[in-house]
């Protein structure tokens, strides 16, 4: 006997009912969400718009990373972001780009020397140029286009073309409404956020995948059934699964958020966004109902196995 149940069992909500506002509200926080990218832009970071790197190692054991960025921060430099790796000492330091070409990169890097004074030494500095920058944005599309590639051949073998299709288009979506969501709050938008688009993409397809598995074993099990309510069938018997799910991720992610600090606050409210309120919605949604209009289930005689129509 389970003692904490979230999702009772045997529900039977309408789902494919809600796919009539679901599919225009979608569409239209898409086009929003293209418009802000186009007109707004993004709050690209260091990686993507270049700047100064330095690598340095606290003389006095750990350092301590909320003092450093204290210290900078008051500098006026822009854009400072400090980040812990390899052992307790050692601290990577990136500035954002400063105008004025080579000379003013050299006064950013005066003035952190001064700030830190003789605490530190300084093992590595270089300046991260706008060509360097601009070719890992581009690896960081193709790679984004790439995955999603991959994921509607993986579906294709793995299911058929309209779970696939379907499939693809509900992860387009949710990457279109996240980038959105970067667009507006103006969140940086670096490597780590490149990241959480891959691991929003990976939580939405899994969700995904796990409705569409059990929609095509009730397409074998029930031949007759409206193809509305073996959707709604289908969604309502892993729906238990999927809240469960959704609700440790966010319990995960909101501690990330709060106590994380700033080095991953891009990575985890990117993250926050786009499994908390998207992957869930279009795992249930879009890409579920997205399929009676993709015509899955009009021959379900390809589908093999017994004949009955109660679930």
């Amino acid at each position: 006997m389970r003692l904490l149940r979230i999702v009772p069992d045997d529900t039977k909500f309408d789902f494919m009912r809600f796919r009539r506002i679901s599919f225009p509200i979608s569409a239209l926080m898409s086009i929003l969400a293209i418009s802000l990218y186009f007109f707004h832009g993004l709050n690209f970071g260091i990686d993507f718009k270049g700047g100064t790197l330095l690598e340095v190692q606290s003389k006095s054991g750990s350092a301590d990373l909320a003092k450093m960025r204290n210290t900078l921060g008051g500098l006026g430099l822009g854009e400072v972001q400090l980040q812990q790796f390899g052992g307790p000492s050692e601290v990577l330091i990136r500035i954002a780009e400063q105008p004025g070409g080579d000379a003013a990169q050299q006064v950013a890097v005066a003035k952190v020397r001064n700030a830190l004074g003789s605490d530190v030494d300084y093992r590595r500095v270089e300046v991260v140029g706008p060509r360097v920058s601009g070719e890992l944005l581009s690896y960081g599309v193709v790679g984004l286009g790439l995955a999603i590639f991959c994921i509607l051949i993986y579906l294709w073998f793995r299911f058929e073309w309209q779970f696939a299709l379907g499939a693809m288009i509900a992860n387009v979506h949710d990457i279109v409404l996240t980038i959105g969501f970067m667009s507006i709050t103006q969140i940086d938008f670096d490597l780590t956020s490149i990241a959480a688009l891959l691991t929003i993409l990976g939580y939405s397809l899994n969700d995904t995948v796990v409705i569409y598995d059990r929609i095509r074993e009730m397409l074998r099990r029930y031949k007759k059934m409206p193809m509305a309510d073996l959707l709604n069938a289908s969604v309502n018997q892993t729906l238990s699964r999927s809240v469960i799910t959704h609700v440790t991720v966010s319990l995960a992610l909101l501690a990330l958020l709060l106590f994380g600090g700033q080095a991953i606050h891009s990575f985890t409210a990117t993250m926050m966004f786009g499994v908390v309120l998207v992957g869930t919605y279009t795992s249930v949604f879009i890409a579920a109902p997205i399929l009676i209009y993709l015509g899955v289930g009009t021959g379900r005689d390809a589908y093999s196995s017994s004949a009955s129509d109660k679930p």
